[in-house]
């Protein structure tokens, strides 16, 4: 099964678990797969139609999906996805 890290903000929504092990062959069916069981990590990740927000990154090991086949990339058995929330702040000088 692949292995999906949890990045630390997003774990008080899968009771602290720090990854997740998925039988989905694509990014979108294991992203779907996390979601449905953990309801409450889905409005953190996904949009309204199901599609992973655009300031949420996602990684196969050190790609970008964008750079691959978006939500459609293969996750095989042994392949490890990123999820990179978006951070904000700083200085504003």
């Amino acid at each position: 099964m692949a292995t999906i890290i949890i990045p630390t903000p997003l774990r008080k929504f899968t009771a602290n678990a720090s990854t997740f092990n998925t039988g989905g062959t694509t990014v979108k069916e294991a992203v779907t797969e996390l979601v449905t069981q953990n309801p409450n990590l889905g409005p953190h990740i996904l949009d309204k139609t199901g599609n992973i927000r655009s300031f949420i990154r996602v990684y196969l090991g050190d790609e970008d999906i964008n750079e691959l086949n978006g939500n459609d990339t293969d996750v095989a058995a042994d392949s490890v996805i990123s999820i990179v929330p978006a951070i904000a702040g700083g200085s504003g000088m």
